[in-house]
This record gives structure tokens, C-alpha cells and sequence, in this order.
């Protein structure tokens, strides 16, 4: 394996290059997954039904929260590749650390916010528009779960491995998937719910 130190850890071999541009494409099917997903809501937003609309239900404090958690994650993220590109391996894993629980406080408002709408009626089954909102916030959801066991894999690996070509490059692929997510979030947050309350 040829390690070129004139780049950083994470670019440093020609796999370590390919696994990001691989990552790259993988995150391309995943923006046709959430453009399907929000073409969807934009057909079916005005189709409540019986049930109740986006500006019954939506209420501006917890999703303000959601944002604020999510958007600080970012950038601790952001802090956590910097350390590591200084080789500060310790400050490295505490930022990542504090993303994660960041990102576990995202979750647990979003299950607040979940059992509201279904408290309130606005169920899988009550109409289009709530099935779905809650399928486009619940796929949302699922993606911030898997990548809070996802960042746990990784800062065990850096603390049993340091800060080898292998352990950077998975935690700067991690970071590209955490802002991915946080993109997709203020989508979420300016086209659902901020265009629902009005």
C-alpha cells in the first residue's frame, strides 16, 4: 500500500481515494431517494383529507430545537476532521462524541414530535399528506439512527487503531454522510414545515 504524505490521512492511498469518490455516488442515489420522497410531499401535501394539515400540527419550538442540534452536529463534525487532520486523535473523538449526542437529542425530539402528530390524529392511515410527512421525516430519522451506531463504530476503531490511512478514511466518509443529512434536514426544515406553518 503506497501512502502519498503529501495529502491528508484520509486521501492518502489510491483506495482511500476511490472509497470517497465510491461514497460520493452512493450519496448521488441517495439524493434521487429524498428528491423522490419530497416530490411526493409537494403532490400530496394538499391531500389532508379529514385529518389534519401541516399548520394544525406543526409547532415552531421543537422543530427550531431539531435544527439548532442537528446544525451545532455539523460543525462539531467539522471540528472533529479538523483535530484529526492535526493528528490531535483525543479531540478527534470528543467531537465526534458531542455530534453524536447531539444527533441522539435530534432523535429524541423528532420521536416527540412523532407522538404528537399521532396524538393529535394525524396517523400513517388518517391521509395522504400525514402518510407522507411521516414517511419523509421517518426515512430522515432512520438515516440520523443508523449513522449515531455508525459514528460509535468508528471513534472504537480510532481509539483501538490511532489515526491510520484506514480509521480517517472511514471517519471522513462518516463526517460527508453526517452533513449530507444535515442538508437534507434544512430542506425539511424550510419545505416542510416552514411552508406548512405559513
Amino acid at each position: 500500500m503506497k501512502i502519498d504524505h503529501s495529502l491528508p490521512l484520509e486521501y492518502s492511498t489510491e483506495q482511500n481515494r476511490l472509497n470517497i469518490l465510491g461514497f460520493w455516488i452512493f450519496l448521488g442515489a441517495e439524493i434521487a431517494l429524498f428528491g423522490t420522497l419530497f416530490a411526493s410531499y409537494f403532490t400530496l401535501v394538499d391531500r389532508t383529507g379529514n385529518g389534519p394539515t401541516g399548520a394544525e400540527i406543526f409547532e415552531i419550538t421543537p422543530v427550531l430545537i431539531e435544527t439548532i442540534l442537528l446544525l451545532t452536529s455539523s460543525f462539531t463534525i467539522g471540528l472533529g476532521i479538523h483535530a484529526m487532520r492535526i493528528g490531535k486523535q483525543k479531540a478527534m473523538m470528543t467531537f465526534f462524541a458531542i455530534t453524536l449526542l447531539l444527533g441522539l437529542g435530534f432523535l429524541g425530539v423528532e420521536i416527540y414530535d412523532f407522538v404528537m402528530y399521532v396524538h393529535e390524529g394525524a396517523g400513517l392511515q388518517t391521509s395522504a399528506f400525514t402518510a407522507i410527512l411521516l414517511l419523509t421525516l421517518g426515512t430522515h430519522g432512520a438515516h440520523v439512527t443508523f449513522g449515531l451506531f455508525w459514528g460509535l463504530f468508528i471513534i472504537q476503531q480510532v481509539k483501538k487503531r490511532g489515526l491510520t490511512p484506514e480509521t480517517t478514511n472511514k471517519a471522513f466518509i462518516f463526517s460527508l454522510y453526517w452533513h449530507f443529512l444535515d442538508v437534507v434536514w434544512i430542506f425539511i426544515f424550510s419545505f416542510v414545515y416552514l411552508k406548512g406553518m405559513m
